[in-house]
């Protein structure tokens, strides 16, 4: 175990500099171009070290030092424990993780979660799992993959209806419903449920904390996104 332990660290370390320019490019408020370079010396963006500091002028860009590095080999990690016997399913996780760990770090910094991200990943999953379904020749699996992102990407999009949720949120629903799909409609409501929970955590433990520091506990602005991911891989992680 610990051979494979060491190797996912070395694939999610590995992925932080590509996944660091994602962020750095997206992370940008609404309304804004995209950060396709840095504002300093006019670098392109797209490989960054664990500083997150430009290597051409060492302006600091998108998320802070060794964050994304942590974050992504944990995710690794929890891919390689939760590994399907099908390889083209873990490929499927490994693609949902790389890209979910880029999407939550920017959801968290500026609240949107950009289709430069979300339909990649739709796609990607999609692809992999239609792959998985014709090599076990099992079109029920494929069918009920198709009708859990359905189901859970409506509800998000009856959200984004609502004025509750961002654009970005269903197409996220969407490809994580049609990952959770595979393994059973179980383990989708689970991952739904995780989410539920970990937000509602989140936001209590935001509160409390403000509270505590006398200040007003005013609208707490949660990113669905990042609770989404966890819930995700909390479900997968537990089947």
């Amino acid at each position: 175990m610990v051979p494979v332990v060491v190797a996912a660290v070395l694939v999610g370390l590995l992925a932080a500099p590509p996944l660091r320019g994602r962020i750095a490019r997206f992370a940008v408020p609404e309304g804004e171009p995209w950060c396709e370079a840095c504002p300093s010396c006019g670098r392109a963006v797209r490989l960054l070290p664990p500083t997150g500091r430009c290597p051409g002028c060492r302006e600091r860009l998108g998320a802070g030092p060794w964050t994304v590095e942590a974050v992504a080999a944990a995710v690794a990690v929890a891919v390689a424990y939760a590994a399907d016997r099908l390889v083209v399913v873990t490929l499927a996780l490994g693609w949902a993780a790389a890209l979910g760990v880029a999407l939550g770090f920017v959801d968290a910094r500026v609240r949107r979660l950009p289709y430069g991200l979300t339909v990649p990943l739709l796609g990607g999953v999609a692809a992999l799992l239609l792959v998985a379904a014709q090599a076990e020749r099992d079109p029920g699996a494929l069918l009920r993959c198709l009708l859990v992102a359905l189901a859970v990407g409506g509800v998000l999009e009856l959200a984004v209806w609502l004025g509750a949720l961002g654009p970005g949120d269903s197409p996220l629903g969407l490809a994580l419903g049609g990952l959770l799909g595979w393994f059973g409609w179980s383990v989708a409501l689970g991952g739904l449920f995780a989410a539920m929970v970990l937000a509602g955590l989140w936001g209590t433990l935001r509160a409390a904390a403000a509270l505590a520091r006398r200040r007003p506990v005013r609208g707490l602005d949660l990113p669905v996104g990042p609770f989404l991911l966890l819930g995700a891989l909390t479900a997968v992680l537990a089947r």
